[in-house]
C-alpha cells in the first residue's frame, strides 16, 4: 500500500483549509503528522478516506483516485482511529470489533456470532480476548482505544490512519498504544500533538503550519529547534534519551519575561 497526496488543497464552504500539500507514505512506513491546533491536520487526514474531497490535487491509494473508489472499497485499503469516536451506543467490545467487518460483508450479514477469525485475532493482538463481552463503558481509557484499534485491525486494511490515538490517555496507556502501532508493521498515517511521541514512533514526520506542510523528514532532522520555535513558538533543545538512546525534546517558553516583585518591574 501506498499513500500519494500531490498538490491537495481543502476548503470548508469558502474557507481554505490547507493549501497544496504534497505527502506520502509507504508500505510498512510509519509517518507523523505534527502542526499546531488549526492547522489542518485532520482535514488533510480526512480526505485520504473521502469525508473530505479535495478542491484541488489528488489523493492515490496504490496508485487509484480515492474520488474514483466507493467507499466500501476505500475502507477496504484504508481503516481509520478517529479522535473521540467513542460510539455512541454501548457495545461490548466483540460489537466494537466486528465493526471493522462491515467493508468485507454481503448486505445484511453479521460478522458477529460466527466465531470470524479476523475478530478474535485483532482482540487478541491488543490483549483484549479475555473482554470480548464487556461493555465498551466498563473499560479503562486505554482498553476502550485498544479495542479502536482492533476494530481497525479487523478490517484488514493496508493502511492505519490515527487521529491523535493518544488523545486522553495517561502516560502509560499512550505508550503502550503506539507501542503496539509500532509492532503492527502497517503502513500508517498518524496525526499527533505530542512531538516527543512522534519523535520515537515515527519514521518521517511532516509539519503542518497555516495549512501548508512547511517541513518533512526524519524527526531528528525537521524537529530542529529553528522549526520548532517557529511552527509552536517554544524554544527546543535536543537531549538525547538516557534509556534509548534516541531523540529527546525539551521545551521552553520562546520568551521568558522579566523576573520583577509585585508587577513593579524590579528584579527581586
Amino acid at each position: 500500500m501506498k499513500v500519494e497526496l500531490s498538490g491537495v488543497s481543502v476548503r470548508i464552504g469558502s474557507t481554505p483549509i490547507v493549501a497544496d500539500c504534497d505527502l506520502t507514505v509507504k508500505d510498512g512506513e510509519r509517518v507523523g503528522l505534527v502542526g499546531p491546533n488549526g492547522s489542518g491536520k485532520t482535514s488533510l487526514l480526512r480526505t485520504i478516506y473521502r469525508a473530505l474531497d479535495p478542491f484541488a490535487g489528488r489523493v492515490a491509494l496504490s496508485g487509484d483516485d480515492v474520488t474514483t473508489l466507493g467507499q466500501r472499497e476505500v475502507a477496504r485499503r484504508a481503516a481509520l482511529v478517529a479522535q473521540d469516536s467513542t460510539p455512541d451506543f454501548d457495545f461490548t467490545v466483540e460489537e466494537i470489533v466486528a465493526m471493522g467487518r462491515g467493508p468485507w460483508l454481503r448486505t445484511f450479514e453479521s460478522a458477529t456470532g460466527r466465531g470470524d477469525a479476523p475478530i478474535t485475532a485483532a482482540l487478541e493482538r491488543v490483549r483484549l480476548a479475555d473482554h470480548r463481552r464487556r461493555r465498551l463503558s466498563t473499560l479503562s481509557g486505554g482498553e476502550r482505544q485498544r479495542a479502536l484499534v482492533a476494530r481497525a485491525l479487523a478490517q484488514e486494511s493496508p493502511l492505519l490512519l490515527l487521529d491523535e490515538p493518544t488523545n486522553h490517555l495517561d502516560v502509560y496507556a499512550a505508550l503502550e498504544l503506539l507501542e503496539l502501532v509500532r509492532d503492527l508493521g502497517r503502513a500508517t498515517l498518524c496525526v499527533l500533538h505530542d512531538l516527543n511521541l512522534a519523535a520515537t514512533y515515527c519514521d518521517r514526520i511532516y509539519v503542518l503550519h497555516r495549512g501548508r506542510i512547511v517541513a518533512d523528514g526524519p524527526p531528528a532532522e525537521v524537529l530542529n529547534p529553528e522549526l520548532v520555535e517557529t511552527v509552536f513558538g517554544v524554544a527546543c533543545t535536543h537531549l538525547t534519551h538516557p534509556a534509548t538512546g534516541g531523540l529527546l525534546l525539551a521545551f521552553s517558553p520562546r520568551q521568558t519575561a522579566p523576573v520583577t516583585a509585585l508587577g513593579e518591574g524590579t528584579k527581586r
